[in-house]
């Protein structure tokens, strides 16, 4: 096969694979070159194997980044398809492909079976099977704590019936549907998934969508995808990146528009959802994660190093900061640190972590302490005195509250119950944890009589021209004038 060969010069090659591949210099075609990837009218071909270059868009991926997709034809009675295409450098290639060719030397299977991407039941199954029962079992309990926690959260529509014949009310409606995107590559995150998906079906959200790039083999990582069947999710795609956003946000041939899109990504995800928003509705956009403990002497240093740790072992943003009223403690804690990081695996961001956004503060009264706690507004929040209960009641600005040493930061990340998506880089002065209120809207409910509306109507008509809006002042006077 040549570049720029014509249609009647192929001859079908039955079932012998042959796969190929742009040349960097832009030669012929050389039997055992590789098509990484190739799309005939927006139907996947699946390759044997290799991995695709070009945006999700593209008709036809190459192993060779100096190459750019330019458009691919079908001849009018639909035996063949022409790719044509151009390097970087300017030359031009036109090939052209016997479909039925094409797709039996790639994958034998009928060019009419269109792979949409969405998981299915046969893959879920063995997702299932696949997963350590031991963790299965731990996973089930844990959604048993989240789904209690929010239940508690739920809201429901109220009435309000007055003696004049007013009725005022607000009804509580679950979204139609919500997007989860989950990270993929090769750290699962199970419990994120729970974090997302649950607090959604609690809410009676019927359509519930996960989007997760697959692995290299083309499969979702089994734990992830077993977490998605137990918490509730109705579909799930493979897809990733901002693209995966784009497909949630607007809608494609194979995934159907989300009212709102959730969950954590990179920074490309973070910033496909910020540009996306307004079309539909996010959760927040996520920052690097964030632990301050605030402790006095009574405080455990090994336990205060430990959970700091926890949180520095993120990335390197990560940010962790001991607030104490105790010079003695911070010195304690600052050893016990070092120790630790001898022990742990991830060394490296550890060490750059706590280089960049470690601190210890020492404050010279708990009150000063706690004033700095609100001012930081971390995301986890750890108070560990010897009053803690009644610290709690001076924070004003966390994303979670841990109580006691015995409540350190992962027992929320996995298995207390409460939401563990929550509000970082200071934005916990004003925005709270993902739960069931971000899956639900309001509507209010009115309801006037004539006899209720007769005596306000006249005050609702001069409001209503004291702003100049005299049509607003027309539809309530016209309810009380004679028929003209």
């Amino acid at each position: 096969l040549k570049a720029g060969t014509h249609p009647d010069h192929l001859q079908d090659q039955g079932e012998h694979i042959f796969t190929y591949s742009l040349l960097p210099h832009g030669g012929d075609f050389v039997e055992g070159d590789v098509v990484r990837e190739a799309f005939a009218l927006n139907e996947p071909m699946q390759v044997v194997k290799g991995r695709s270059r070009l945006s999700y868009n593209s008709f036809l991926t190459f192993d060779n980044d100096q190459v750019e997709l330019d458009a691919v034809k079908k001849s009018e009675d639909g035996k063949y398809i022409a790719v044509r295409f151009h390097e970087f450098a300017g030359s031009r290639q036109t090939v052209t492909v016997k479909p039925g060719f094409a797709w039996k030397a790639w994958t034998e299977c009928d060019l009419r079976e269109r792979p949409s991407g969405r998981v299915t039941e046969e893959e879920i199954r063995e997702a299932m099977e696949a997963v350590d029962p031991e963790l299965l079992e731990i996973m089930k309990k844990a959604m048993i704590n989240i789904r209690e926690y929010h239940q508690m959260q739920v809201q429901h529509s109220w009435f309000d019936s007055r003696p004049d014949g007013t009725i005022l009310g607000q009804k509580v409606t679950a979204l139609e549907s919500v997007g989860v995107y989950v990270p993929g590559g090769k750290a699962a995150y199970p419990s994120s998934v729970l974090m997302n998906i649950i607090p959604a079906e609690v809410a009676g959200v019927k359509r519930i969508v996960m989007v997760t790039p697959p692995e290299k083999d083309g499969k979702v990582n089994p734990v992830t995808l077993t977490a998605a069947y137990l918490a509730g999710a109705t579909e799930v795609y493979k897809v990733g990146g901002a693209q995966a956003v784009a497909a949630l946000a607007f809608g494609t041939e194979s995934i159907p528009r989300v009212n709102k899109i959730v969950g954590p990504g990179n920074i490309f995800v973070a910033l496909a959802k910020k540009a996306v928003y307004g079309h539909v509705s996010i959760d927040s956009i996520a920052g690097p994660s964030e632990i301050l403990v605030l402790a006095d002497e009574t405080a455990n240093p090994r336990f205060v190093a430990a959970d700091l740790l926890s949180q520095a072992e993120h990335d390197e943003l990560a940010s962790a900061i001991l607030v104490t009223t105790s010079r003695e403690l911070a010195e304690k804690v600052s050893q016990q640190v070092e120790r630790f990081m001898e022990q742990l695996s991830r060394k490296e961001i550890l060490e750059k972590s706590l280089e960049n956004f470690g601190y210890i503060l020492v404050a010279g009264s708990m009150e000063e302490a706690i004033d700095t706690a609100n001012a930081i507004a971390s995301e986890h929040l750890e108070i560990v005195t010897r009053n803690p209960f009644e610290v709690m009641t001076k924070i004003q600005n966390a994303g979670a509250i841990f109580i006691g040493e015995y409540s350190s930061e992962p027992l929320g990340d996995y298995f207390a119950g409460p939401n563990h998506v929550l509000p970082t880089n200071g934005t916990a002065k004003f925005f709270s944890p993902l739960g069931v209120d971000d899956f639900i809207k309001k509507s209010s409910i009115i309801y006037y009589s004539k006899e209720a509306l007769e005596p306000v109507h006249k005050d609702i008509i001069a409001f209503a021209q004291a702003e100049h809006l005299t049509a607003h002042a027309n539809s309530i006077r016209v309810r009380f004038q004679e028929d003209v």
